[in-house]
């Protein structure tokens, strides 16, 4: 239940009580004031009770409802307002009238010369809402819940949300240092120390200190640009190897390889972003100075099937005796010395080996010289190799020997081992035609001679001036590989006229006819001629 007093400047106040529950159930909410239609004074008499327009008496009955609902004590029968039940609001003669009709509706009665106005109990504070909202009804209001404020806000009287004043707090919510400035919806603390550009006061707010607008984001760097925090300031600066373009307003990379060129490598000079490297090329490696090439032993990782060398920012792959070089500079290949035209290397068998080369000899009646190239013959017969029997004589040719038998003809007699003289002769024909001696002879020749060639001579000794001889082959020429010249009167020759495929043995008889004196004189030489292979 709501009694709202209008206090305006009139003589008289009449105000309408509600809510009120009648007898008929009704239910009315009604609050209305009647305002005089022209001012009068405070002290202006109370209008009479015939001025009163369309009053009604209450009945008894429902007043006291009336009263009991709206708790009104002060009733009487006889006010200025006419005859209805009254309360009286203060001791200015203000009175609070009401009338009720007959269609049960409380309504206001008012003076003549007054009429019924709305109250805003809104607007004139009083309504009891507290913090809530106030809405402004006909006759009367209605109270609507606010939401909460925000944090750093409260409710005025009125209900709406103003801002905290945390400075005005009793507790003061920055330290001493510090002065509490008001914002809307919250509060900051100043520091009453007051510090040049570039710094801020320190946590204790004594001193001032530098401000890192590095660490802050404070500064303006551009992009790839550095900043450096200086006292009170800072200083922005390109990363090393880069340079400020304040055309483009960039930092740019530094081409330290074109702008001090052959200064800063050996060999090669490689930019890269903000910096440089060196390299070096084949056959070399950077040094620990990261400048200098220093030459790489490429011949410690073996790269050469046989011998390495290694040379100044390379290296040399070079065989052994006996191997050539493929074309892969690395491969070392046998030469088969035996196969290649670079001379006579042995006078037998040549027979490859790696790397080198061995000379052979026949199996039998050679031995290996100590050139290791050339074969020696086996003297058989000094060495005593020979089967010969006692009464053969053991003859040594090339690459073996043979046992010859020396025996005189009939009428002959030995007198060395290698002659045979004429014992006598029964007539001077058979002296003249029969060979006074006998003379045997051994020659070895390879089938390689040169052709033709003189193998034997035979002439008269001592000689004497007026000899002159006679040269024949009486026997073992039957394939005319023999022939026979006279060098001068009293010497001959034989050769051999033509080549002979060895081995293969000739008993070749020559006859030599001395004239000296007016007689002839026969001298036979049974040579045995031994063809044997090539040179050894």
């Amino acid at each position: 239940l709501t009694h709202l007093s209008c206090f305006l400047p009139f003589v008289y106040l009449c105000l309408c009580l509600a809510p009120a529950r009648f007898l008929s159930g009704a239910r009315h909410s009604i609050t209305i004031c009647c305002v005089e239609t022209r001012p009068v004074q405070r002290r202006a008499g109370l209008p009479s009770k015939s001025s009163f327009v369309g009053r009604k008496t209450f009945i008894v009955k429902e007043l006291r409802q009336i009263e009991r609902l709206h708790k009104i004590s002060h009733l009487t029968t006889v006010t200025p307002c006419g005859q209805v039940w009254y309360r009286q609001i203060s001791a200015a003669a203000r009175w609070i009238c009401a009338s009720f009709i007959v269609n049960r509706v409380l309504t206001p009665q008012c003076l003549v010369k007054y009429f019924i106005s709305d109250i805003n109990e809104c607007a004139q504070q009083s309504h009891n809402c507290g913090q809530d909202e106030c809405v402004n009804t006909v006759g009367s209001f209605r109270c609507n819940s606010k939401p909460r404020c925000q944090l750093g806000f409260n409710r005025d009287a009125q209900g709406n949300c103003i801002d905290t004043d945390e400075c005005g707090a009793s507790t003061q919510p920055c330290s001493p240092a510090f002065n509490c400035i008001n914002t809307v919806g919250s509060y900051t603390c100043q520091r009453k120390l007051v510090c040049s550009r570039g710094y801020h006061a320190g946590p204790d707010g004594s001193r001032c200190v530098d401000v890192d607008e590095c660490q802050s984001g404070a500064h303006r760097c551009g992009d790839g640009q550095m900043c450096h925090n200086l006292p009170g300031s800072y200083r922005c600066e390109c990363q090393t190897g880069y340079e400020y373009d304040s055309f483009r307003r960039t930092c740019v990379d530094i081409n330290e390889c074109w702008r001090y060129s052959g200064r800063l490598c050996a060999q090669t000079c490689e930019n890269t972003p903000g910096s440089y490297e060196c390299s070096c090329t084949s056959g070399f490696r950077l040094s620990s100075d990261g400048k200098n090439c220093e030459d790489v032993n490429e011949c410690l990782a073996s790269p050469c099937s046989q011998e390495c060398a290694n040379i100044y920012g390379s290296y040399q792959c070079y065989c052994r005796q006996g191997y050539f070089l493929r074309q892969d500079g690395h491969t070392c290949d046998d030469i088969d010395e035996c196969s290649q035209s670079i001379g006579h290397l042995c006078t037998y068998k040549c027979e490859n080996v790696p790397g080198s080369y061995q000379c052979a000899c026949p199996e039998y009646g050679y031995t290996m010289s100590a050139n290791g190239r050339s074969c020696k013959d086996i003297d058989e017969c000094t060495t005593g190799a020979h089967n010969c029997s006692l009464a053969e004589t053991c003859y040594n040719i090339q690459g073996g020997y043979r046992c010859l038998s020396l025996n005189c003809p009939p009428n002959y007699r030995k007198v060395s081992d290698t002659r045979c003289e004429r014992i006598s002769c029964p007539n001077y024909l058979d002296c003249q035609n029969s060979p006074l001696r006998i003379t045997y002879y051994y020659l070895s020749f390879q089938s390689n001679i040169v052709i033709p060639a003189q193998i034997f001579r035979i002439g008269p000794s001592p000689a004497y001036s007026g000899d002159n001889v006679i040269i024949s082959i009486t026997q073992g020429n039957e394939d005319n590989y023999f022939s026979t010249r006279k060098l001068n009167a009293y010497t001959g020759a034989v050769y051999l006229q033509r080549q002979v495929e060895g081995p293969r043995d000739f008993l070749v008889n020559v006859e030599m006819k001395l004239w000296r004196q007016g007689t002839f004189t026969t001298f036979h030489a049974r040579i045995y001629v031994f063809i044997t292979g090539n040179s050894m």
